[in-house]
C-alpha cells in the first residue's frame, strides 16, 4: 500500500485542535486512566477521502486505511509473524481441501456489528461481490487492490452456506498460504441489510458508494464492527473518532482519536513541540534533535521505495514509448544517487534498494545473492544513451527530434523531498536529461498519475514508496502484473506475468523460494520503475521517525509491522 507524507495547519488550525482536546498532549502527570483524546498527524497535504474498506485505486493509501481499520474487522488478521490470529479474526477456521481449491471459512462470533446484528457469512458474500465487480473493466471506478490475491479472475465463486460458513472455489489450485495472506485478508466485511441499496445492480451500488465514500458523517457509517466509530470532522482540518462500545475485541480506552491534517513537516514538528499533537514522526533532517516530552523510536516496514514511469503511449511529451526502452530506463536509474541522498539528506539513515524487496527489514523472501546491476554512474549513462544514437544538444540528449525532457510531479509538503528531486533533477542533467519540478498535494498527485490519466504526466513520486498491504506475500502482482490496480505506470511484460503467476503456484518450500528469486531477478534487471533509497517510516508512515508523548501508551507495544496500521484500541493516556 501506498506510504505517504505528513502536516498540522498552521496557528487557527492549532487554536482548534487544542480546544477539540481539552488539553495538550503533555498536560497529564497521572496514572494511564481512561479517557483522554489522542491526536495524530496526517502525511502533508494528505486527507482522509475514502472510508470504505472497500477503497478504489485512487484513494489506496495509508492514511485512509488507517481509518477504516479503526472502523471495520478483516475477515482475516495476521500477528507480527504474519501468521493468521483466529483469535482477532472474524472467522475461527480455514480449512482447505486436498486438491487445494476450496477453502471452507467458518464465522465466529465474538465479533457483532455496533446495532447488535451477527456478522453473517452473506455480509462476506456482499462484500466479496462488491470487490469482484469493482475489479472489472466496465467497473464505474477501479478497486485498489485487482490483481493481488487472484483478484477477480481466480475466486470461482464465493458462496454463503448458511450464516457462519463460506465457501471459495479456486479456478485452479495455488500456494495457500500466498492466497490466505493475498486474498482473503482483502475482505474487510459490510454490513449487507445497511449497505446493499441496489440489490442485483451491482453498477448502481458502486455508484452509490462511491457518492458516499467520502462522506463519514452519513448513518450508513454508525453500524461498524471496528473498535472506532466516526465522530465528526472538518475537511481538511481534523477526522475525529470515538470508541465503539459495542466492540467484540479490546476496547479502547482513549474516549477520543483525532487525525490531524498537516500542511508541512515543519508544523507538524510544531505541533510535537507544543503538545497540540500526541503522535507523529520527525523527518530524517532532524531526527538528531530531541523533543523532552516525546519518545522517539524508528523501524523499517516492509515494502519498497520507487519513482513512478509512465509506460503508456499516450504520457505527456511523447515519453512513453520512449520509457518503454530498457537502456532509457537504465540511464535513468543510473543518474539517481541513492547514497548521496541518504548521506545529505537523511543523516545516514535508509539503505540503497534495487528491487522490490529491501535489504531491510531482513525477511525470508529476499535473494541475498543479488546485487545492484546499475549503480549511480552518469558517465555510463551518457555512454549508454550515446551508444543507442542520442546526442547532447544544448544540454539535452536528442535523438530524430525527441529531446530527453519532461517533468515531474513529486508530492508537496517536505522540504527534504524537494531538495531530493532537485538532487535528482541536477544529477540527471549532467547525463543531458532535463526534468522540470512540478509538486502537488499528495491526494491530487495520487489522482493523477495513474492510467486513469496517461495524458497528464510522465514520472511521478509520491515520497513513501509502497509497504506490503494488503498484499503481504510479495510477489507483486498488484503491483507490476500487466491490469493490476496499483499499476500505476501501465508497465506490460508477459515475462514478468508469467513469473508472477509462478510465484502463486503451490509447490515444495524450495520450489517456492526459487520461484520469488526468479521474479526479483527479472525486476532488478527490467526496472519497471525506478528504485529510490528505503528509509525508516513514522506512524503516519512518513519517512522519518516515530515521536509520541511521553503520556501515550502503546503506540510502540501494540505496533505490528506486519499489518502496518494503528492499534488505538490499546493505547491509553496518563502517567
Amino acid at each position: 500500500m501506498r506510504i505517504v507524507g505528513n502536516k498540522l495547519k498552521i496557528a487557527a488550525a492549532l487554536t482548534l485542535i487544542a480546544s477539540l482536546t481539552g488539553c495538550g498532549a503533555h498536560a497529564t502527570k497521572a496514572s494511564a486512566h481512561p479517557g483522554g483524546t489522542v491526536v495524530v498527524a496526517l502525511p502533508p497535504d494528505a486527507a482522509p477521502n475514502w472510508f470504505l474498506p472497500v477503497f478504489s485505486a485512487s484513494a489506496y493509501s495509508s492514511y485512509n486505511l488507517d481509518v477504516h481499520f479503526l472502523m471495520y474487522r478483516p475477515m482475516v488478521y495476521l500477528n507480527k509473524s504474519s501468521q493468521v490470529d483466529f483469535s482477532r479474526s472474524l472467522i475461527t477456521n480455514i480449512h482447505v481441501n486436498p486438491a487445494e481449491t476450496t477453502y471452507t471459512l467458518t464465522l465466529g462470533h465474538k465479533y457483532k456489528w455496533s446495532n447488535g446484528s451477527p456478522i453473517t457469512a452473506q455480509d462476506i458474500v456482499f462484500t466479496w461481490n462488491l470487490i469482484k465487480a469493482a475489479s472489472a473493466s466496465h467497473s464505474p471506478w477501479p478497486y485498489g487492490a485487482a490483481g493481488s490475491g487472484g483478484v477477480p479472475s481466480l475466486w470461482q465463486s464465493v458462496q454463503a452456506n448458511g450464516p457462519d460458513t463460506v465457501v471459495i472455489h479456486l479456478a485452479h489450485a495455488v500456494n495457500p498460504t500466498w492466497f490466505i495472506h493475498n486474498g482473503l485478508t482483502q475482505i474487510w466485511p459490510l454490513p449487507k441489510a445497511i449497505w446493499d441499496k441496489y440489490p442485483g445492480h451491482l453498477n448502481h451500488e458502486l455508484k452509490f458508494l462511491q457518492s458516499v465514500a467520502n462522506s463519514p458523517t452519513n448513518p450508513l457509517y454508525k453500524v461498524v464492527d471496528g473498535p472506532f466509530h466516526f465522530q465528526s470532522w472538518q475537511p481538511n482540518n481534523y477526522w475525529s473518532l470515538v470508541p465503539n462500545n459495542q466492540f467484540g475485541g479490546h476496547k479502547a480506552s482513549i474516549s477520543r482519536l483525532v487525525f490531524q491534517y498537516e500542511t508541512s513537516s515543519s508544523n507538524e514538528v510544531l505541533g510535537l513541540k507544543n503538545g497540540s499533537i500526541s503522535v507523529g514522526y520527525l523527518p530524517p533532517s532532524l531526527g538528531h534533535i530531541s523533543l523532552p516530552n516525546d519518545v522517539q523510536t524508528s523501524t523499517y516496514l516492509f515494502g519498497a521505495n520507487y519513482m513512478v514511469i509512465n509506460f503508456n503511449p499516450k504520457a505527456a511529451n511523447g515519453m512513453g514509448p520512449i520509457f518503454s526502452k530498457l537502456y532509457i530506463r537504465q540511464a535513468l536509474q543510473m543518474g539517481i544517487d541513492q547514497q548521496g541522498i541518504i548521506q545529505a539528506l537523511y543523516h545516514g539513515s535508509g539503505v540503497p534498494t534495487f528491487g522490490p524487496i529491501p535489504p531491510t527489514p531482513k525477511t525470508i523472501y529476499i535473494d541475498s545473492h543479488l546485487s545492484n546491476p546499475y549503480p549511480f554512474n552518469p558517465s555510463a549513462g551518457i555512454k549508454l544513451l550515446e551508444s543507442h544514437g542520442w546526442h547532447n544538444v544544448n544540454g539535452t540528449m536528442t535523438r530524430h527530434g525527441q529531446r530527453l525532457a519532461f517533468p515531474m510531479l513529486y508530492a508537496s509538503g517536505s522540504v527534504t523531498t524537494t531538495r531530493m528531486m532537485e538532487l535528482i533533477k541536477t544529477d540527471w542533467a549532467r547525463e543531458g536529461i532535463q526534468i522540470t519540478l512540478r509538486q502537488m498535494p499528495i491526494s491530487e498527485l495520487l489522482g493523477t498519475i495513474n492510467q486513469s490519466h496517461p495524458s497528464q504526466w510522465d514520472i511521478g513520486y509520491w515520497g513513501g514508496g509502497w509497504t506490503y498491504q494488503l498484499d503481504y506475500y510479495p510477489t507483486g502482482g498488484n503491483l507490476f502484473a500487466s491490469g493490476a490496480g496499483e499499476n500505476m505506470g501501465g508497465y506490460q511484460s508477459a515475462t514478468l506475468n508469467n513469473l508472477i503467476q509462478k510465484t502463486y503456484q503451490p509447490g515444495t518450500p524450495t520450489t517456492v523460494k526459487q520461484r520469488m528469486d526468479s521474479y526479483q531477478q527479472y525486476m532488478v534487471k527490467h526496472l519497471p520503475v525506478l528504485w529510490m533509497p528505503w528509509f525508516p517510516m513514522g506512524y503516519a508512515r512518513v519517512i522519518g521517525y516515530n515521536e509520541h508523548a511521553k503520556n501515550i501508551h502503546g503506540t510502540v507495544k501494540y505496533f505490528n509491522p506486519v499489518t502496518d496500521r494503528l492499534y488505538a484500541n490499546y493505547w491509553t493516556v496518563g502517567g
